[in-house]
């Protein structure tokens, strides 16, 4: 089957390492308006091929859209006009919603399968990509009732050769929850950094003093700003509530720490200790 893929960095250079890998893709077509990503994805054997968006749509069965979600918004419709009857559409993007209403009434929706394989790393470029980036993680496919039988059933196809877990929900739901679960979780490790950064002019310092527990929790601040300001830009109503949730606890444990309640911080991270029974 000849794949084509939109965008040459860690997700869409995995997608093309890990399908050549498993079989899945007899031919892989790389599209990137960056001309240093489809030179290195070649020389890396992510792609064997490049080609401009026209015809690269034109010679492929299946199609992976793997961009910044507002560029992906704004394009899929274009994507979908050149789509042929029995061409597929799959995007990767970490927001649903605003996508999925961008073609919500285009005349080729059946053909396009809204997804979010949840698989990551704080690295970005053709160079950070490797095949077994998505095995036993969790794709999600959302609106699965307004794709056609041939284009969910290629979808799923693609992300069983991948070895991941599949979960069905709506767009908006999707984007309520992983705002919780990931968006969260990286705006956060942004304002570590920052924070850190602002009161701690002496990097040798830092980078002499940080342990693990810092390294760890300030990992996803090394995270791609051209991918991740159009996420929070696209789930900014959910992300907007779930920061304020976030800001509550924050200002429950100053409350008690300037105070010196001890038990009261004991109870709080108590409570958090619940969270080991989800993630073990």
């Amino acid at each position: 089957m000849v794949v084509t893929i939109i965008g040459l960095g860690l997700i869409g250079g995995s997608l093309g390492l890990s399908l050549k890998q498993n079989g899945f893709a007899s031919k892989i077509i790389g599209v990137d308006n960056n001309p240093n990503h489809t030179k290195e994805a070649a020389e890396l054997g992510i792609v064997d091929e490049v080609m401009n968006l026209e015809e690269a749509i034109e010679a492929s069965r299946l199609v992976l859209l793997a961009i910044p979600v507002n560029t992906a918004k704004k394009i899929l419709p274009s994507i979908l006009d050149l789509a042929k009857p029995e061409t597929v559409v799959v995007d990767m993007g970490s927001t649903k919603l605003g996508i999925c209403e961008a073609v919500a009434n285009h005349k080729n929706r059946q053909c396009f399968v809204a997804s979010h394989p949840i698989a990551g790393t704080e690295n970005s470029g053709p160079s950070a990509a490797f095949p077994t980036l998505f095995m036993q993680k969790v794709a999600i496919i959302c609106e699965k009732e307004l794709c056609n039988r041939e284009a969910l059933n290629l979808a799923e196809r693609l992300y069983k050769s991948m070895y991941m877990k599949l979960i069905y929900m709506d767009a908006d739901e999707h984007d309520r929850h992983i705002a919780y679960v990931s968006h969260l979780s990286h705006i956060t490790s942004f304002a570590l950094g920052l924070t850190v950064l602002e009161v701690e002019k002496d990097e040798k310092t830092i980078f002499n003093m940080a342990g693990s527990g810092f390294a760890s929790t300030a990992r996803l601040a090394k995270s791609s700003p051209q991918m991740w300001a159009p996420i929070f830009e696209q789930n900014s109503k959910n992300l907007s509530s779930v920061l304020e949730a976030y800001i509550d606890n924050l200002k429950l444990f100053k409350k008690h720490i300037d105070s010196g309640d001890s038990d009261e911080i004991h109870k709080l991270m108590a409570g958090a200790n619940r969270i080991r029974k989800i993630l073990d």
